[in-house]
């Protein structure tokens, strides 16, 4: 099995929306990585981005077209809300992926990049539960990945909907597990 650890919009604009619990949760992301790397296990930060202005978000996409619109657009490649937040950021031989869209599969190359890594495991962290972390599980377990979520390097707005996704819909399909669970799993050589 080979795996790949997944950091999805953890972004400073993303983070800055979730406040409450956000050290926490920028400690755990941090810690996995951190063992991901000691275990050779390839670290991968996925982002969400646009053009200038744009023009790849559809009037028709609800999400998107009302973030266009609202006047305080800040999404594009290279604003600061769009960078990975500095509490976790890359090292240099990890690799970051945009997106552009909500799974961390759509408008981006992650495909790709983990069919040349010949992963077929993926652990999912990121902002948000509701959001990126439950579109790119459903597309990843549709094409045959085993999954792993880190329930505390995992965040949403609504801490109920978070709630209910870990203990009810992911166990379906991934195991959910907290990041010193995975941690003392990757120490034992698991």
């Amino acid at each position: 099995m080979t795996s790949a650890l997944l950091v999805m919009d953890v972004q400073v604009g993303i983070v800055e929306r979730v406040p409450e619990g956000s050290t926490e949760l920028l400690d755990a992301i941090g810690r996995a990585a951190t063992a991901a790397r000691s275990a050779g296990i390839p670290v991968v930060y996925v982002r969400i981005a646009f053009r200038p202005n744009g023009p790849e978000i559809s009037r028709r996409n609800r999400s998107f077209a009302a973030l266009a619109n609202s006047g305080t657009f800040a999404m594009d490649d290279d604003d600061a809300a769009t960078q990975v937040h500095p509490a976790v950021a890359p090292h240099p031989e990890d690799v970051v992926v945009v997106k552009k869209r909500v799974s961390a599969f759509a408008g981006s190359d992650l495909d790709v990049l983990l069919r040349s890594l010949d992963i077929d495991e993926l652990v999912l962290t990121g902002i948000a539960t509701s959001g990126v972390v439950l579109s790119t599980l459903r597309y990843a377990a549709d094409q045959d990945f085993r999954l792993a979520i880190l329930r505390d390097g995992c965040a949403d707005g609504d801490p109920e909907v978070h709630r209910v996704l870990m203990e009810k819909v992911f166990p379906r399909q991934a195991e959910v597990l907290t990041t010193a669970e995975w941690v003392q799993r990757l120490s034992r050589g698991e």
